[in-house]
């Protein structure tokens, strides 16, 4: 079984409970306040540029060409790529660069990241690859899930962001996440498997916390 088998089984049940919270739904279903997407948005956007900060750890902590130029060109697609989606919407919602700026990060988001980057500054290459794992990995499993959705990835206005999840695009950088984890792992003796299972489980909780922050409005 390859470790990412295990990883999944384990959080397997956190995947489905994405699928039916409100938030997600209301994306898929074209039903979601479009002040809580807002909310969201300018969330998330701020949690984004601390997620691209723990690639660049990645390419720190490797030696391997491969890896580190893996790592380059995922930070890379966050600040270039993802981040377009987050500028797209922005634009149409009104929201200015000023607006972001003096916009505090929510505790959820807060305590999201620093738990990421706390695991990737004092752990091994591995402990970065898991950090960021649950993020592609369930966005991309949210994106393919809600295309099935008739009409969801055509809707007005939440099509871009369905459309840009369960890209091909966006699926090839959680998929080279997921085979670098794999390959990681092949080395790690079961006390550090567990450590990094830890991790993962942990980082797929906070994301549940993130929708829930962000269908609430939590600060």
């Amino acid at each position: 079984m390859k470790f990412s088998e295990r990883l999944f089984k384990s959080a397997e049940g956190i995947f489905n409970s994405y699928y039916e919270h409100p938030f997600v739904k209301g994306i898929g279903e074209g039903t979601l306040d479009v002040d809580k997407f807002k909310f969201y948005m300018v969330q998330d956007y701020l949690y984004l540029l601390d997620y691209a900060k723990i690639f660049a750890l990645g390419i720190i902590k490797s030696d391997d060409e491969e890896v580190m130029r893996g790592f380059a060109k995922a930070a890379e697609g966050i600040l270039d790529g993802e981040m377009k989606i987050h500028k797209s919407y922005m634009k149409r919602l009104g929201i200015t660069d000023d607006e972001v700026k003096n916009s505090k990060r929510s505790l959820t988001n807060l305590s999201y990241t620093h738990y990421m980057l706390t695991e990737s500054h004092n752990g091994s290459l591995a402990e970065v690859a898991i950090a960021v794992l649950s993020c592609a990995w369930t966005y991309w499993e949210i994106g393919k899930k809600l295309a099935q959705i008739p009409n969801s990835t055509e809707h007005e206005f939440y099509g871009e962001w369905v459309r840009g999840y369960s890209s091909e695009e966006f699926g090839n950088s959680a998929i080279w996440n997921i085979d670098l984890v794999n390959k990681l792992a092949q080395s790690k003796s079961e006390e550090e498997l567990n450590k990094l299972e830890e991790i993962f489980i942990n980082t797929c909780k906070f994301e549940y916390m993130f929708w829930d922050m962000a269908y609430n409005k939590e600060m």
